[in-house]
């Protein structure tokens, strides 16, 4: 929350507006006086690390009567305040909704008890809302995923990986009770996180003699000598029935600032209440009315015991997520067996996240009747015959652990293409996925170009983008970039924090990333930067300079700290050891400086709950793409020939899309090894509007109002 009001203030105050705080929610608003601050530029300094809200929260009931409106109306109008945006959940957005539907009425009985003039009426005319959607539980319809949820995640995340080596110690069962009262959203995500073995949830109840069932499945996995056992529960959990299923009946049997200025700015007074909603990795527009109401249609549906529709209205997503739960959690009886076989393998650096993808691709295929070959150490253990079989059971427990497990190596296979074909005709391989960075990207295109040679090749071969980089051509994002992102951001707020007793200290932080700047701008966004240095940006010793003025100047207000993120690669010159030596020597007798390479640290650890969960969609989507490209060739006896056999999976805007890896040649700088267009560089300028640089954003694909509904046919990118 405190991200987003930090991004509305300066946002605000950028565009030349007066912001104000409203302390304590709408009660904060009805009882106005010292509740209704001017917030300035400092006054969100350092609040980025914060949990909660500097501005407090508080459910206030005199809000739900017309008399309450009428107060926080009349404090409103002394302040000259018409731009209102509300983060909260699905209560707090409905009664802004109701306060905007009801201003012009309020006004007017403001002004015949005489609180305020009839200038004010006309001046005042109208209220612009703009919602936020604040909720740990997710339950918000329209948006992939509401503020704070990804936290939550996290900690349930935590707890699930500190309990898990007493469980295997032991050979226990746990039950773990998550929140979401009518929303199983974070139950179900933390199931896939983490593989559980059981999840209940409010939308998806369990059939009747669910007790013996799941009884039944956790002496099997006993049996199968699995140590480990975990039940995920929500706290809203019913069975077919609408009985509650409580965590205690369960243990007897056995987880956006910026876009919302903008709207407030470019609202009239015809434009619908709205909220900013997040659509892949695009911050839309929702009409308020829209989502509240289907987020009320779910709870209704559920009442009434029609959960199959409950779980469509939650959305794509989610109806996504449960499905690739349903598939990876029950391993189903060893029939139609399809005499195809599949090989996985690892290629580049680690990347977090890559075994949850490698977990998820063995059990999709298994289910799907294949039998799963893992290639171990890459292509280097490609043509050395490193191929075994792997089973259901071979891959429990992956989800968590970071790096990559197979093992991978950076080893393209154009040296070794006739050992590899060799290798692929005596273990008879019908499909390739491949999980890796640029270098997978390169090998990728290697195998095709190397069909006219070798037939062995003439079989579908995907790809699923797993690096740290961000730099695979056809995705916009890579499984294992959130978790570095998550290093680099708690890095840089425990250096903020180390600097809360030393005034006047300036950080000059070093991410990887090869010659992509992603994670230098993204980590400066989320860290809240003065600057971030990267290649596709272009800068000289003017900009150095202009650099050093800017956070002197900062030094003379009360935020006496700045920092500075540079990819490793941003100039051959300007390296990061000249970079501190210059802010140093500039910056002498007003800051000093310090910096920080964070090397590997970005690769290894445990993987994001973000980064297990995509890895584990995206696996799952490219193994049905393999398992439909396979069955439409069954007794054809035909070699697959055609470019579209040979694609990379990726996220583009909202969808998940298959690309032919021959079509993205064009796409790619190949020298720098870096995609020719990078979305995230549009958002540049947000990071400089932010640190107080004077900066043009483009709003033109923003600004339309989509309008909320179910879309079956598509794939959501959304985690």
């Amino acid at each position: 929350m405190n991200a987003a009001v930090r991004a509305v203030v300066r946002m605000g105050i950028y565009v030349g507006a007066k912001v104000y705080f409203i302390y304590e929610g709408y009660q904060g608003m009805v009882d106005g006086g010292a509740n209704i601050v001017e917030a300035s530029w400092e006054s969100v300094s350092s609040i980025l690390q914060m949990g909660g809200t500097i501005i407090g929260s508080a459910r206030c009931q005199s809000f739900r009567t017309r008399e309450g409106r009428l107060k926080a109306a009349c404090n409103l109008i002394h302040l000259g305040i018409t731009n209102l945006c509300v983060i909260g959940g699905d209560g707090s957005l409905t009664g802004a909704n109701i306060f905007r539907k009801e201003w012009s009425g309020l006004l007017e009985e403001l002004a015949k008890s005489g609180q305020i003039d009839s200038d004010a009426v006309t001046k005042h005319a109208y209220l612009n809302i703009v919602g936020m959607v604040g909720s740990i539980d997710n339950d918000f319809c329209g948006t992939d995923m509401t503020i704070g949820t990804d936290s939550a995640l996290h900690r349930i995340i935590e707890v699930v990986d500190a309990i898990m080596t007493t469980a295997q110690s032991h050979q226990r069962t746990f039950v773990l009770e998550v929140m979401g009262r009518h929303c199983g959203y974070l139950a179900l995500v933390s199931a896939l996180a983490c593989g559980a073995d059981w999840v209940f949830l409010p939308e998806s109840p369990p059939e009747e003699g669910w007790e013996e069932n799941m009884c039944i499945k956790l002496s099997e996995n006993r049996a199968r000598k699995k140590r480990l056992n975990i039940i995920i529960v929500a706290e809203g959990a019913i069975d077919c029935q609408n009985r509650p299923i409580t965590s205690e009946k369960i243990k007897d049997a056995s987880r956006m600032g910026v876009e919302a200025v903008i709207a407030l700015l470019e609202a009239t007074p015809k434009t619908p209440a709205c909220v900013v909603s997040l659509s892949g990795n695009h911050a839309v527009r929702l009409p308020l009315v829209e989502c509240v109401q289907m987020t009320q249609d779910v709870q209704k549906a559920m009442d009434e015991r029609r959960f199959k529709e409950a779980v469509q209205l939650r959305g794509r997503s989610f109806e996504g997520n449960l499905n690739t739960y349903k598939r990876l959690s029950i391993k189903l009886p060893d029939s139609q067996i399809s005499n195809h076989n599949v090989g996985i393998i690892n290629v580049g650096a680690p990347a977090a996240g890559m075994n949850a993808a490698v977990r998820s691709a063995v059990r999709m295929g298994i289910a799907d009747g294949h039998k799963m070959l893992a290639v171990y150490d890459g292509f280097d253990g490609f043509y050395k015959g490193q191929v075994k079989e792997i089973g259901w059971t071979d891959v429990g427990g992956w989800t968590g652990q970071g790096g990559s497990i197979l093992g991978t190596k950076r080893i393209l296979p154009g040296k070794y293409l006739e050992k590899i074909a060799e290798q692929m005709r005596v273990h008879n391989i019908n499909a390739l996925l491949i999980i890796g960075g640029f270098e997978a990207y390169l090998g990728l295109l290697e195998l095709l170009a190397a069909r006219e040679k070798h037939e062995e090749f003439c079989i579908p071969m995907i790809m699923v983008p797993a690096t740290v980089s961000n730099n695979v051509p056809g995705s916009d994002f890579s499984i294992g970039a959130d978790t570095a992102l998550n290093t680099i951001t708690d890095t840089c707020d425990r250096l903020k924090q180390s600097a809360s007793g030393t005034k006047r200290r300036v950080f000059i932080i070093e991410t990887m990333g090869g010659y992509c700047g992603y994670l230098a701008n993204m980590g400066g966004l989320a860290a809240g930067a003065d600057a971030a240095y990267i290649f596709e940006e272009p800068f000289d010793i003017r900009d150095l300079q202009s650099n050093v003025e800017h956070l002197t100047e900062k030094m003379k207000t009360t935020i006496q700290r700045g920092l500075v993120l540079r990819n490793e690669n941003c100039s051959e010159n300007y390296t990061t050891d000249f970079i501190c030596q210059l802010y140093s020597e500039e910056g002498k007798g007003v800051f000093d400086c310090r910096k920080n390479v964070l090397g590997h640290m970005q690769q290894g650890g445990a993987p994001s709950p973000f980064d297990r969960n995509f890895g584990t969609k995206l696996s799952a989507k490219a193994m049905q793409w393999i398992t439909t490209k396979l069955k439409e060739s069954q007794g054809t006896g035909k070699n697959f020939m055609t470019d579209d056999s040979v694609c990379v999976l990726g996220i583009s805007k909202r969808n998940l899309i298959f690309q032919p890896v021959a079509d993205l040649k064009k796409d790619t700088d190949f020298e720098h090894r870096i995609p020719k267009e990078q979305w995230w560089l549009k958002l540049r300028p947000v990071m400089k509007i932010l640190a107080k640089y004077k900066a043009s954003y483009d709003v033109s694909e923003s600004g339309q109002l989509e309008h909320v509904h179910h879309r079956p046919h598509e794939e959501s990118a959304g985690i």
